[in-house]
């Protein structure tokens, strides 16, 4: 888009969500493989799927990487190390019953790969542990593209990302980038 043109801004689609998403590498067992953590998420109705932990940015938020680390605690019990921007994904939203947001918006999908620090279970809280709308389960798949495929990782994006970029994601994570 050239400085000045309005007609390409004012047919924009407005962003009315954003989420954070954790790409979270578990390498805490040093004799078993790198593994990719995961909520397999089950619905009434609807096959199970996978999704990478995290949620919607708040208000009470500061950044998106702040969201990241409360959604992570919220959903796992956990604290992540090494958050990396790694993937952005922009999608239609498609908003849950009872969210008040315009209709025709997008959200954007912010996806960092981190490591696990650490990870308790028992001190999962928020809204998927106190109302929970179906199951969530955590699991581990090998960090592998036979592990990947496994499992149907939402969004398929991401997924692909995922498989095509397994080098790169463990290279984020080395010691000599800062």
């Amino acid at each position: 888009m050239r400085a000045g043109d309005k007609s390409s801004m004012a047919s924009a689609r407005p962003v009315v969500k954003r989420t954070a998403r954790a790409i979270l590498l578990d390498d805490t067992d040093p004799t078993g493989p790198l593994q990719l953590v995961l909520i397999k998420r089950t619905k009434p109705g609807r096959a199970p799927y996978w999704i990478t932990p995290g949620g919607g940015v708040e208000p009470c938020d500061a950044t998106v990487v702040e969201a990241l680390h409360r959604e992570v605690d919220e959903e796992l019990g956990a604290k992540v190390t090494d958050v990396v921007p790694a993937f952005v994904d922009t999608v239609p939203h498609l908003p849950e019953p009872g969210e008040d947001v315009p209709p025709g918006g997008l959200k954007v999908q912010h996806f960092f790969v981190c490591r696990l620090a650490s990870m308790d279970p028992e001190l999962r809280h928020g809204p998927e542990v106190d109302e929970p709308r179906g199951t969530y389960e955590i699991v581990r798949l090998p960090f592998t593209p036979r592990g990947l495929v496994s499992a149907d990782i939402v969004p398929a994006s991401l997924a692909a990302y995922l498989i095509r970029n397994i080098a790169g994601i463990r290279a984020l994570l080395a010691p000599d980038l800062g």
